[in-house]
């Protein structure tokens, strides 16, 4: 059976407990979505933490199962948490080192943190550049891999990033494959969802990227790959037919429509091995091994 590890995976996320956009549709499911992720091959899942609560909350919830585990960070979109949390900005700061000292058995990748030009309505330029280096300098004395978000932003994470030696990945990748290369050089691996196989321009970036340079993820429950998308036609049908069901009409043991889930991590495969033209039980395994290398040896 094919092995695989989702490094990005948004459990924490109210989707999960029946919420959407303020309202509640249906009772929580998250067991179903762990139970459905451990049958279709999961070994391992990344829960992803984007601010000091939310990160909490992802250790809170990877203690749950011993084939889950957290991240520990501050998203650029969410750096004005630095200033607004309550707490000055070097106590935000080191509250967020002290979560991962005191979990460092679950806790491995500090993140998400990185830069975001598309959505500077929720945090301007500078002040993503200010707290994204405050972080990095954390990352000295913790020392853990990084989990990053680039987007439209390639060049300024780049510069900031060259001064350290961290190893870690750009998570959600839809940049070029001249900015992919520029990452890998600096000694990070690229992370591919759905997100990052939308068009034809993102494929030919996956087809020309070294396998032993890339890695798979869900970013769930968001980045689901759509009828819509470039990479959609390279999915196996049996990939394409697990039940899902409208949020109203929520039924036990279904996907609800237009929510992702990290079982279909499967589906990344199938569009990375299409491009590629491999096999994709080999690139499933060498992936597998990477990202155990990365965030588990």
């Amino acid at each position: 059976m094919r092995r695989f590890i989702d490094i990005g995976a948004n459990l924490t996320d109210g989707m999960y407990q029946g919420m959407y956009n303020g309202s509640k549709k249906h009772d929580a499911d998250i067991g179903g979505v762990l139970k459905r992720s451990w049958e279709g091959g999961l070994s391992k899942m990344i829960i992803t933490g984007g601010s000091l609560e939310e990160s909490q909350r992802a250790i809170d919830l990877a203690r749950t199962d011993d084939k889950l585990y957290a991240t520990v960070g501050c998203h650029p979109t969410r750096c004005l948490e630095f200033e607004n949390s309550g707490c000055s900005p070097e106590e935000y700061l080191a509250n967020l080192g002290s979560l991962v000292n005191a979990n460092r058995d679950k806790v491995v990748a500090f993140g998400e943190c990185g830069l975001d030009y598309d959505r500077l309505q929720f945090c301007p330029k500078e002040t993503q550049k200010k707290y994204l280096q405050l972080q990095l300098t954390l990352n000295e004395s913790l020392d853990l891999p990084l989990f990053l978000h680039c987007r439209n932003a390639a060049a300024d994470l780049q510069n900031l990033l060259a001064p350290y030696s961290f190893k870690g990945v750009v998570h959600s990748f839809d940049g070029t494959v001249e900015e992919a290369r520029k990452f890998i050089d600096l000694g990070y691996f690229i992370g591919v969802n759905g997100c990052s196989l939308k068009t034809p321009a993102n494929l030919e970036t996956v087809k020309q990227l070294p396998i032993e340079k890339l890695l798979m993820e869900t970013d769930s429950p968001w980045c689901e790959i759509r009828p819509t998308h470039a990479g959609y036609r390279f999915l196996q049908e049996e990939n394409k037919s697990i039940p899902a069901v409208k949020k109203e009409k929520f039924k036990e043991g279904c996907l609800v429509k237009g929510r992702n889930e990290p079982v279909n991590i499967r589906q990344v495969l199938d569009v990375i091995a299409g491009v590629k033209s491999e096999s994709a039980d080999k690139i499933c395994e060498r992936i597998f091994q990477t990202t155990n290398e990365l965030f588990f040896s």
